[in-house]
């Protein structure tokens, strides 16, 4: 798991994943402060004008990702699984952790339209969306290590990478925004934890640890779709799918899953009503396959069937 975890200097040397921590003497002072990272004001989704160092990063643990409004493939998916870490540490978010999510497309992502798109996903106290001018959003991009090259094969124009720092211990390490949220979760409380003088988080024994189920069905759903949708707990960020594909034309389920984008654009009348439904939260196209796609439906097929049998179970048959 280690493994796949990179520790770098911001932007400036990789240092081998998972093997080691970037540390230095006390005496040495912080590996990064106000000499490295650039103080340029920022404007919160409540209008808030901050400065990048003096009031976001100084003293701080943060979690920072770079995202856009209206990014189709990996934002949505990203904010989903940061809304789900968020919930997971609870009141450690806004009290000893801090998010920052930063528009990369200041000119479209004003204040007004970042705060609807925090509400979008429940993001809650703690988490702060942030624009600014393009040129200080992309000095910060490169200086956090979180820019990307233009490349024309990756429509959203980034990659999703989750930003790790202890600026008071000078420590830093990137992963992936898209990961499972219970073991960012993970990450983001050993990591926080184990540098500095708080007590850290109890680390369950392994014996207690769910065996990890990578049959091809239930390990896309929970990496995929778990983020915003459930199988019988209720409403999320998107429906219950409880009993969907009773309920849904199986073709037009498997096409909805694979390219909900194209279903929106060519004004699908269900796929329109859904996004005006859950707030305009666009289902991400997640590039998968027809293989893929059958076997999340399949899955939601069989989670239902069991639900249902164990309602019949507890109630009894219905007349």
């Amino acid at each position: 798991m280690l493994a796949r975890l990179k520790y770098f200097l911001p932007a400036l040397v990789l240092v081998i994943a998972g093997t080691c921590l970037l540390t230095r003497s006390a005496s040495a002072g912080p590996h990064w402060g106000a000499d490295y990272f650039p103080n340029v004001p920022l404007v919160t989704q409540d209008g808030k004008t901050v400065h990048f160092y003096d009031d976001l990063l100084k003293g701080k643990l943060v979690a920072i990702d770079m995202i856009y409004t209206h990014c189709v493939d990996s934002c949505p998916l990203e904010t989903a699984r940061l809304a789900q870490v968020q919930k997971t540490l609870g009141d450690r978010v806004g009290k000893d952790i801090f998010f920052y999510s930063i528009t990369l497309d200041p000119k479209r992502d004003t204040p007004e339209v970042l705060k609807a798109y925090a509400e979008k996903y429940h993001a809650g106290p703690g988490w702060l969306f942030l624009t600014g001018k393009r040129e200080d959003i992309e000095l910060l991009s490169r200086k956090l290590g979180l820019y990307s090259d233009p490349n024309a094969s990756n429509r959203d124009g980034h990659t999703p990478t989750l930003l790790l720092g202890n600026e008071p211990a000078g420590l830093w390490m990137n992963n992936s925004a898209l990961d499972d949220p219970a073991f960012l979760a993970t990450t983001i409380g050993q990591f926080m934890d184990n540098y500095r003088t708080a007590p850290p988080m109890p680390t369950p024994s392994y014996a207690e640890a769910k065996a990890l189920d990578l049959k091809t069905g239930p390990y896309l759903f929970n990496t995929r779709c778990a983020a915003c949708h459930t199988i019988g707990h209720g409403t999320k960020i998107g429906p219950d799918l409880l009993g969907i594909t009773n309920q849904r034309d199986h073709d037009w389920l498997a096409r909805f899953i694979a390219t909900p984008d194209k279903l929106l654009a060519q004004n699908d009348p269900i796929a329109t009503q859904l996004f005006a439904k859950y707030q305009q939260v666009q289902m991400p196209n997640l590039r998968l396959d027809q293989q893929q796609t059958e076997a999340i439906l399949n899955f939601i097929q069989q989670q239902s069937e069991a639900a249902e049998a164990k309602t019949l179970r507890q109630t009894g048959p219905t007349e």
